[in-house]
């Protein structure tokens, strides 16, 4: 699977962008195509691949880590689909549409295409305790009922989301978070070092 591409912008669409990579052209469907220049060089572009049996495959772009990972959290709301997830993307205002559903600000969800007030509602429902107030997002692959966890620095949550992938349970990640968070570990690999001593220890 694709994490980002880096190439040349070598056509700008009302829908897409077209990235040439070492001679091989990406269409990539954007948010907003207009934030990105034609002709521009060395340009990276975060990529979600998916594949649909009616559609095939498809590659979305992101112009930042931090919208690709609110895309990911967006399309894992129940009714959201990946063009209302655009649609709430193209403004590139992550910080008022983070504000509007930590306030539950179901009207301001409801300006965009495609979400009505139970969409709306819905979005706040599953997303509040994902997303922290600096506009910043929890990895969904990371996401869990953990409230302390929207303050963990980088570091630490992937530090958590590869503990888990390594197959230990939401509850003992949980538990060793806590003494993650007072630890003096600076790197990922310091904080998955001390959490599988931890968790070993248990």
């Amino acid at each position: 699977m694709y994490e980002f591409f880096t190439g040349t912008v070598a056509a700008v669409h009302t829908d897409y962008i077209v990235l040439a990579v070492h001679g091989v052209g990406y269409k990539l469907i954007v948010p907003n195509p207009y934030r990105f220049t034609s002709g521009a060089e060395n340009v990276t572009v975060y990529v979600e691949q998916t594949l649909r049996d009616n559609i095939g495959l498809t590659l979305y772009g992101f112009a930042d880590l931090d919208e690709k990972v609110m895309f990911q959290h967006l399309v894992s709301v129940t009714g959201i689909g990946p063009k209302s997830a655009l649609a709430i993307l193209a403004t590139g205002d992550a910080a008022a549409l983070v504000q509007a559903i930590q306030e539950n600000d179901v009207k301001y969800l409801t300006h965009f295409p495609g979400i009505g007030k139970k969409s709306a509602q819905q979005i706040i429902l599953q997303l509040a305790d994902r997303l922290t107030p600096t506009g910043k997002t929890v990895p969904a692959h990371a996401a869990v009922a953990d409230p302390a966890a929207v303050n963990d620095p980088p570091a630490l949550r992937d530090a958590l989301a590869a503990l888990r992938t390594l197959g230990y349970s939401d509850k003992d990640v949980t538990r060793v978070a806590k003494s993650l968070r007072t630890a003096a570990a600076q790197s990922t690999d310091d904080y998955i070092r001390t959490g599988l001593k931890l968790l070993t220890r248990a």
